[in-house]
């Protein structure tokens, strides 16, 4: 399945595709081609980041890149062309391609066109896109004849503004922004060079006009410009867009917090046998390749607890007003990586030894913090643990990740005076916390889980008489 469109016998245009489960945009991190460049089927042409993953995307068909459509740190829309391949090479002279990659251009209005099909359309990778994500970019020198085109633009923007006798320049999130303040760019005086227009000359254009002149200059004498920071703060503060994986956390977050009731319970738990346990599977030849560490051994008490507690390991339906119980476990791990947190998920995790679920961890962590996470690792998660005490953290009271139950939250290990055998002695002592979705976990539940991950840890042979 591809993303493309035929423009011509000689030309084909590549799509961006829908890379995630429903997603609909991404950002182009990172060219790896140019104009002029001998492109072959499969190979990857750039590196894309979605609202879950940085994914590379590669083209379908051979030929030579004749116009990349936007520069990199563009967000585009899912179903934007964003690359034209010449599929026939020296069969005749090629019209000269808009650097659209690395300045502005005119571009035209889109064509109306019919009504595209119903549901989602095949695409490169996932699930295909949405019929009201695709948008397709007319085809130069398609215009609407001067008097229809003033016509319509007038009824579009609430003012009859004029055609221009060329299209104006404005960069790609310029003409976003105009599009979503409801200006005409034609009416838009330029100030920047070479005739571009800024976003600020939109915000100007976008700012109510005063009935009078004199009471304008009055206004300016008395307050300072729109576009001035505040006095003292220049240089001092840094504004980050928020996009990507970043505003994913940020609106999945805000929904978990929002929808479901959040209770956390918390466990102080003597591990000292935990991690003696942890030093011999590290000189066991079975586990040769495998990296053991506490984290592994927690995963395992967690799964142990799940299985005499199936109850915690569901999700709660809102749309049918039905608990999903689940059957199998997809054990999630929070990584925390260069473009900010994410959570993959170990698939089947319960039916894994521990050999098994080391390598299948080993290769999760590996694989997060080369940014190769591709968005099904991290789909379809039942449960979660998140490592907080690798960052000498004490504990937390952990968000649900969207969809699921509970997430155990492993706090930093450390000696600590402990009442052992009658004696007060130094042992290894960690903090467990669980927070569970109280709609489906009532306190028993959630405190029997928690309670059997703890026993687990500390004596680590219940991993075989609670098997």
């Amino acid at each position: 399945m591809t993303t493309m469109t035929e423009t011509s016998a000689r030309f084909r245009e590549f799509k961006m595709p829908d890379v995630g489960e429903g997603l609909t945009e991404a950002e182009i991190l990172k060219w790896f081609v140019q104009p002029g460049d001998t492109v072959t089927d499969g190979q990857v042409v750039c590196e894309v980041e979605t609202a879950k993953a940085a994914v590379e995307l590669p083209i379908p068909f051979d030929g030579v890149v004749h116009e990349l459509r936007f520069p990199e740190g563009t967000t585009v829309d899912v179903g934007e062309v964003i690359i034209a391949v010449d599929v026939a090479p020296g069969s005749g002279d090629v019209p000269a391609a808009p650097e659209a990659a690395q300045q502005p251009v005119a571009e035209p209005e889109p064509e109306a066109e019919p009504e595209a099909p119903k549901g989602r359309q095949p695409v490169l990778v996932g699930y295909g896109v949405a019929e009201t994500s695709t948008k397709r970019r007319a085809r130069k020198g398609a215009e609407i004849p001067g008097p229809a085109a003033a016509a319509i633009q007038a009824e579009i923007n609430g003012h009859g503004a004029k055609v221009p006798e060329s299209r104006p320049l404005a960069k790609p999130p310029v003409r976003k922004l105009a599009k979503d303040l409801g200006i005409d760019l034609a009416t838009v005086t330029p100030t920047g060079e070479g005739g571009v227009i800024t976003r600020e000359d939109v915000h100007a254009a976008a700012a109510p006009a005063p009935a009078e002149a004199p009471a304008r200059a009055e206004e300016a004498a008395v307050a300072p410009a729109p576009a001035a920071a505040p006095a003292g703060t220049a240089g001092r503060e840094t504004r980050i867009p928020v996009k990507g994986v970043r505003k994913a956390i940020a609106q999945a977050m805000v929904g978990s917090a929002f929808t479901a009731p959040h209770v956390t319970e918390f466990v102080t738990v003597d591990v000292t046998r935990t991690m003696k346990l942890v030093a011999e599977l590290k000189e066991d030849k079975d586990m040769a390749g495998v990296r053991v560490n506490p984290l592994l051994i927690i995963a395992k008490a967690l799964l142990v607890a799940i299985r005499r507690n199936p109850g915690v390991n569901a999700a709660w339906d809102e749309a049918n007003q039905e608990i999903v119980q689940k059957h199998y476990v997809n054990l999630g791990i929070a990584a925390a990586t260069p473009r900010g947190l994410i959570v993959p998920n170990i698939k089947d995790a319960h039916d894994k030894t521990l050999p098994q679920l080391g390598e299948a961890l080993g290769e999760l962590v590996s694989t997060a913090r080369e940014g190769r996470t591709s968005p099904a690792a991290m789909a379809g998660g039942t449960v979660t643990i998140t490592n907080v005490g690798v960052f000498g953290v004490d504990t937390g009271t952990p968000i649900l990740n969207p969809g699921e139950s509970a997430i155990l939250a492993v706090g930093a290990i450390k000696l600590q005076p402990w009442v052992h055998k009658g004696k007060v002695k130094p042992r290894q002592v960690t903090t467990l916390a669980l927070s569970f979705d109280h709609r489906l976990v009532d306190g028993e539940l959630g405190s029997k889980v928690l309670a059997d991950v703890a026993a687990v840890l500390e004596q680590p042979k219940r991993l075989i008489t609670w098997a």
